[in-house]
């Protein structure tokens, strides 16, 4: 329930009477005896009402209101007026006050119009949260690509996230989109509009770590050249990615534990603290506590980074994706490349589902580029566009064979499985399509 009102008026009975009232009624009062200074401290989407008098030194009550109309034109704002100033006010509430109160007023007067005028607010709030949460909903969907239970699932963890102020680690193979998610996290949060800055620990050498993350005055060591603002101090007001965190110096993890402790960090070189305010996202391929456990990584330091954990599904456990992804991929490579790109034929599409994408949604889209540039090479099981239905269905059955054998290593068992075959069954295909199981054996 909303109960937030912002009181301006310059004489102070006034503004201490109605205080007193609405604090004693359940309300969270702030009182300003200028307007400018109430408008200085509007928050965006105010969860509540201002009421103001009219004829005040400066800026007047009129003028308030066409100011907060500009910012936000649904916040009701309740003008306070002398006798001779209610044909004014009445016009004020044709340019969009919410409503004015001839002074006296009672306290019952002034809490019924506050509390109709907080109603409305809240419907004018519920609706715009609404309206926001699709967009976002519809924005992600676009943007994190995938049909299946699990990419479903994150899409709605990294909404739920984005919009809350914890440092969230990133589990994921190599390749398998972590810095997408780490964008989407600050893309869909309240640090949108302040910078984004990514650093891949395991890419700076250990001797330059400390000045890249923390920056340096001139002269801190040979070679630093003028005054250089690190990563952390960059990222200031925003999100800090740091991807495979697992490769940060030991020494760079016990600094980075005190900037989270401390919101503050000294440049090399420095004296003087430097206060900071930014969202940590972490990435990792390994579990932060086995580092920890094996003496790679800080254990306090994983606790501090892991209070909320996002665990991105490999490729080869969200098959159903396959397809759109790829599709998506080549379009796209399509358009960077001035190409067009072809339809993908079923063998192509039994192809990409059978294969086990070790460098996951990274290989898909290097395999969609290459199809685009033309390097791709034929399957042999590729049906001819004069081929039969059954020929193409011969093709893709062989294919699938194929694809199980090669991934259980010629293990029969596992394949039977998988394919829920029976054996005599699956021993007449094996046959036809000349295949042996000693073709797949692993080495």
């Amino acid at each position: 329930m909303l109960n937030a009102v912002m009181v301006v008026d310059d004489e102070a009975s006034i503004r201490d009477a109605v205080e007193q009232w609405l604090g004693l009624s359940g309300f969270a009062v702030q009182c300003f005896a200028r307007a400018q200074a109430c408008l200085e401290q509007l928050p965006r989407n105010f969860p509540g009402v201002i009421l103001s008098d009219v004829r005040m030194p400066g800026m007047s009550g009129l003028e308030l209101l066409e100011q907060v109309r500009a910012l936000d034109p649904d916040l009701p704002l309740i003008l306070l007026t002398g006798h001779g100033d209610v044909p004014m006010a009445v016009e004020a509430m044709r340019d969009g006050a919410y409503d004015f109160l001839e002074k006296p007023f009672s306290p019952e007067t002034l809490l019924a119009s506050l509390r109709r005028a907080l109603d409305k607010r809240a419907l004018v709030l519920e609706n715009r949260s609404l309206h926001t949460q699709a967009d976002h909903r519809a924005r992600l969907d676009a943007r994190l690509l995938g049909v299946s239970q699990s990419m479903q699932t994150l899409r709605r963890q990294v909404l739920d996230l984005a919009a809350l102020p914890v440092n969230v680690l990133i589990r994921g193979e190599t390749g398998s989109g972590k810095e997408l998610i780490a964008r989407c996290l600050h893309d869909f949060g309240p640090r949108a509009d302040k910078p984004f800055v990514a650093l891949n620990c395991a890419a700076i050498p250990e001797h330059l770590f400390e000045a890249e993350l923390f920056g340096h005055e001139s002269g801190a060591f040979t070679g630093a050249q003028g005054k250089r603002i690190g990563k952390l101090e960059y990222a200031d007001g925003g999100t800090l990615f740091l991807d495979e965190i697992e490769s940060m110096p030991l020494a760079q993890q016990v600094k980075l534990l005190r900037v989270l402790q401390e919101h503050k960090l000294e440049r090399l070189g420095a004296n003087q603290s430097i206060s900071v305010d930014l969202r940590i996202i972490t990435a990792t391929k390994p579990d932060l506590l086995d580092e920890a456990r094996a003496g790679r990584f800080r254990q306090d330091l994983a606790y501090r980074l892991n209070i909320a954990e996002l665990r991105l599904p490999p490729l080869r456990e969200r098959r159903e994706d396959i397809p759109l992804l790829y599709e998506h991929f080549l379009h796209a490579a399509a358009q960077r490349l001035g190409r067009n790109a072809a339809p993908s034929s079923g063998a192509q599409l039994s192809r990409l589902l059978s294969h086990d994408w070790p460098g996951n949604v990274r290989e898909l889209a290097n395999v969609a580029e290459r199809q685009v540039l033309g390097l791709q090479a034929p399957a042999e099981d590729e049906p001819q566009p004069n081929q039969s239905l059954a020929a193409r269905q011969e093709a893709f059955e062989a294919q699938c064979l194929r694809a199980a054998l090669t991934r259980h290593h010629g293990d029969i068992k596992a394949v039977l499985a998988e394919l829920q075959l029976p054996r005599r069954t699956f021993n007449e295909k094996m046959q036809r399509h000349g295949l042996t199981r000693e073709m797949f054996l692993g080495p």
